[in-house]
């Protein structure tokens, strides 16, 4: 692991997006909340903030972080699920990993409870969107459009 001993603790945040494409046929039975395995949506968030706690068990070069706050949001579009990490921590280090394995787990999730429906799904557009806080300095990853907005479910 880097020494981070000799750095200031700050305020840090980081943001982070992915996404599961889905038939249309799938969109409508998450809607419809018709899916064997139950709320995809829901159980995604909770896997996600879950995961984010043990971010440094998955990568093994992390720092343990002492985080202050975790949304997950899993929103419904018309060709699948918007899924979007925010963490927060007051560390010597950053949250982006945090957030990244938040999303990927709430992605995986996802495919979990609609693979009986569909397991052509695929997850795409993992990235870190923006980040706040540190030496390095704030970073906002440039948009691109990634879903098709739905009036369907969201959280």
């Amino acid at each position: 692991m880097v020494d981070v001993s000799g750095k200031a603790v700050t305020s840090r945040t980081a943001v982070a997006e992915g996404f599961v494409k889905m038939t249309p046929r799938v969109v409508r039975a998450v809607r419809r909340l018709k899916n064997p395995k139950g709320d995809p949506l829901e159980v995604a968030r909770i896997a996600g903030i879950a995961a984010c706690k043990r971010t440094a068990e998955w990568i093994p070069l992390c720092h343990p972080l002492p985080l202050t706050h975790i949304d997950v949001t899993a929103r419904l579009c018309q060709n699948g699920v918007l899924l979007r990490s925010s963490v927060t921590t007051a560390a010597q280090t950053g949250v982006e990993m945090e957030a990244l394995v938040a999303v990927s787990a709430a992605a995986l999730t996802v495919y979990d409870m609609c693979k009986a429906l569909d397991k052509s799904m695929e997850i795409t557009d993992i990235a870190l969107v923006e980040k706040t806080g540190g030496k390095s300095g704030d970073y906002v990853r440039k948009a691109k459009p990634r879903a098709k907005p739905s009036k369907g479910r969201g959280r």
